[in-house]
């Protein structure tokens, strides 16, 4: 008698350590398969929405006739420096508070930096006020080196839009090393329309401008300080 109760304890203690195995319905793993590759087919059918690049007004020949006695003067242009924002080609907005960001699939051709010191190298080219000016990237010699720094190229948003471009550039004498000219720009340009295109016509209205006066400057400085 005590031996049969025995074994009917054994036999329920090894029960309580048995896991139960749950069973589900053969349709069960189906539909769960099946929601699985729904997920996976939408996700696969929508459509990469396209980038728009933009870039700056690259100054073509002067239509006037270039001065008949440039100056005996070669510039090289070094390049710009700038923030980590304005090494990449995606288009800066901020609000009032100061918080930035930047446009996905609305972007530059090049960096802004960049682009800016072209505009800047082919407007002083056109000219024509200078025996020659050549980027500093070419290795060629120079008698002065004129670098720019960009703080903004950026929308504003708020009740009004506006386009603000800020930067400062500098002209060193390359055989003195001092600093002999200095150009600090900023200018906050209305935006006529919502789209990011009014934002970039507008920027580039203001760009255009910045160099305007950094090539007025440049000319009035050597024609005050003429070469021995």
């Amino acid at each position: 008698m005590m031996r049969a109760n025995e074994e009917a304890v054994m036999e329920r203690s090894q029960s309580k350590r048995e896991p139960k195995r749950l069973h589900f319905p053969a349709v069960a793993s189906g539909v769960i398969l099946a929601a699985i590759l729904a997920t996976a087919a939408l996700g696969g059918c929508g459509a990469e929405r396209p980038s728009k690049y933009y870039q700056l007004t690259i100054p073509g020949d002067m239509t006037g006739a270039p001065p008949a006695d440039p100056a005996p003067v070669t510039l090289l242009l070094g390049t710009w420096l700038t923030s980590h924002l304005y090494r990449d080609d995606r288009i800066v907005y901020s609000s009032a508070g100061q918080e930035m960001g930047t446009y996905e699939y609305q972007r530059w051709a090049a960096p802004p930096a960049e682009m800016i010191e072209e505009v800047l190298l082919r407007q002083l080219r056109a000219s024509g006020r200078y025996r020659a000016v050549y980027s500093q990237r070419s290795n060629a010699n120079g008698d002065f080196l004129l670098r720019g720094r960009l703080y903004d190229l950026k929308e504003i948003s708020g009740r009004s839009m506006q386009a603000k471009v800020t930067f400062e550039v500098e002209l060193r004498d390359l055989k003195t090393g001092a600093t002999v000219w200095t150009h600090f720009y900023t200018q906050d340009e209305p935006v006529s329309g919502k789209d990011v295109a009014n934002v970039v016509a507008a920027l580039d209205k203001n760009v255009q401008q910045g160099v305007k006066e950094v090539v007025a400057g440049l000319d009035q400085y050597f024609a005050s300080h003429p070469l021995k």
